[in-house]
């Protein structure tokens, strides 16, 4: 083993040894919560966590009963869970990217309409909040033709089309929520 393999399979070894020390529970006084102790972030406090209370969840509702008010603000996504699918609904005729629920992004890929084929049409959507709220959701959408040179030429988009958007996936959160709550 030559030595920059071998340096590169100590460096490895070492973080692999690291992430499970830390992993094991500790016995030091100071990290440890007595029982009943509310301090949280400690690994006794069943709320805490590693990022304090309401930290990082991934799937579920961390709230355990707390605030969870039926608003899809306490889910296991950083963003409301009723704009992330509405916005997803809306456009699920479209070809994904890329979607990140923690960030809140979709992006879709260019779709050309069936009735305009040498047109096609690209979207970003950023969630911008955990609440359900009418400036919580951002569109932009971007518009390219087919040029008689052979390529995609960029072409002007009315402001009005990411309003559009924006109100239609507002309109599907609101239809989920409501479905939601009449369940």
């Amino acid at each position: 083993m030559n030595s920059g393999k071998l340096a590169q399979a100590i460096v490895i070894s070492a973080i692999l040894g690291f992430g499970l020390a830390a992993c094991e529970p500790s016995t030091d006084s100071s990290v440890v919560a007595k029982a009943g102790s509310s301090t949280p972030g400690t690994r006794a406090d069943p709320d805490g966590g590693i990022f304090g209370p309401g930290g990082l969840t991934i799937f579920g509702d961390s709230s355990k009963g707390k605030g969870g008010a039926g608003d899809g603000t306490q889910t296991g996504i950083g963003v409301n869970t009723y704009l992330w699918r509405g916005a997803l609904d809306t456009i699920s005729f479209m070809p994904l990217v890329s979607a990140d629920p923690f960030g809140g992004v979709i992006i879709t890929d260019w779709y050309q309409p069936p009735e305009t084929p040498g047109e096609r049409v690209k979207v970003h959507i950023l969630i911008l909040d955990r609440e359900l709220r009418a400036d919580g959701v951002r569109a932009s959408v971007f518009r390219q033709k087919f040029g008689t040179n052979g390529g995609w030429i960029d072409q002007p988009v009315d402001p009005k089309t990411a309003t559009d958007l924006e109100n239609t996936i507002l309109t599907r959160a609101r239809q989920l929520r409501i479905a939601k709550q009449g369940s």
